[in-house]
């Protein structure tokens, strides 16, 4: 994924549109280190920072339509690449700062034209529909970090200007997805304040009723008030019973005994159970 951002800066900044000087320059992905010695006038854009981007993250999950129902997966990771914009030149030391001035100015103006990446730039797995959220820049943005000497230093060669570049990509670690079936119908039960049931139904986890399973209704103080079992709709009812906190039992062959606490009060009679799967 990462040269794939490479290759879409590079597209970035081989735009017809862009300056002849920025265009003419040659884009190096590589550590200007010691023995980086470019041969030719060089836009350096050295990645030296990959972080979550904790303000875009996003904790729900992606539900998507399929011709069956839905899928759900985890939500992509949204990561600020952090790169370092250096200009070289193989000229004498004479007009050496003259070009990678000049260099460098074209390519912080080109570059804070956008905001965000166009779609026409993109490469390889930051197309869309890989990508599901806009490629967004910040140009030449400060940022708490080590001093830019120490950083120079770490490369072990003397330090030279440049801005900071940051782009914002999203990945998917997770490749997870969980099928869900569409919901079809849903039942509604009714019931009179004058005459109140403690009823619900039990489904699985496709929502499919689950007959036959033992409901035990039981008390706060862990005694059972009674027990039922469901009939072919999965439905289940406790008639005079008082209103309270219970807990509701459910026992069904081949999965595992499924307990969920329901408050009984006039209005909210009706409760419903999923089990989870075996």
């Amino acid at each position: 994924m990462f040269q794939d951002l490479d290759a879409t800066l590079r597209a970035l900044l081989s735009d017809p549109a862009a300056p002849a000087d920025l265009r003419a320059a040659d884009v190096s992905f590589d550590t200007p280190d010691r023995g980086y010695q470019p041969a030719q006038a060089t836009l350096n854009f050295f990645l030296h920072e990959v972080v979550e981007n904790r303000e875009l993250r996003d904790e729900a999950r992606v539900m998507t339509r399929t011709e069956t129902g839905y899928t759900s997966r985890l939500p992509s990771l949204r990561l600020d690449c952090g790169y370092l914009v250096t200009a070289w030149s193989s000229r004498t030391a004479g007009s050496r700062a003259q070009e990678e001035h000049h260099l460098l100015g074209l390519a912080l103006l080109w570059l804070s034209r956008f905001p965000v990446i166009d779609d026409r730039y993109l490469q390889g797995a930051l197309k869309t529909p890989a990508q599901p959220y806009p490629v967004p820049t910040v140009v030449a943005r400060t940022r708490e970090s080590p001093g830019m000497g120490e950083f120079w230093s770490a490369l072990g060669i003397s330090p030279r200007p440049g801005f900071p570049l940051t782009v914002t990509i999203s990945v998917d670690p997770f490749d997870q997805v969980e099928p869900y079936p569409e919901v079809r119908a849903i039942e509604v039960h009714g019931t009179r304040l004058d005459d109140p049931v403690l009823a619900g139904r039990v489904v699985d986890e496709e929502l499919e009723p689950v007959p036959g399973a033992t409901v035990t209704l039981v008390d706060r103080g862990g005694s059972p008030v009674g027990t039922r079992t469901t009939g072919e709709r999965g439905q289940f009812a406790f008639p005079d019973v008082e209103f309270a906190t219970y807990t509701l039992r459910v026992q069904a062959g081949g999965r595992p005994d499924h307990e969920t606490s329901v408050s009984y009060a006039p209005d909210r009679q009706i409760h419903n159970v999923i089990l989870p799967g075996p």
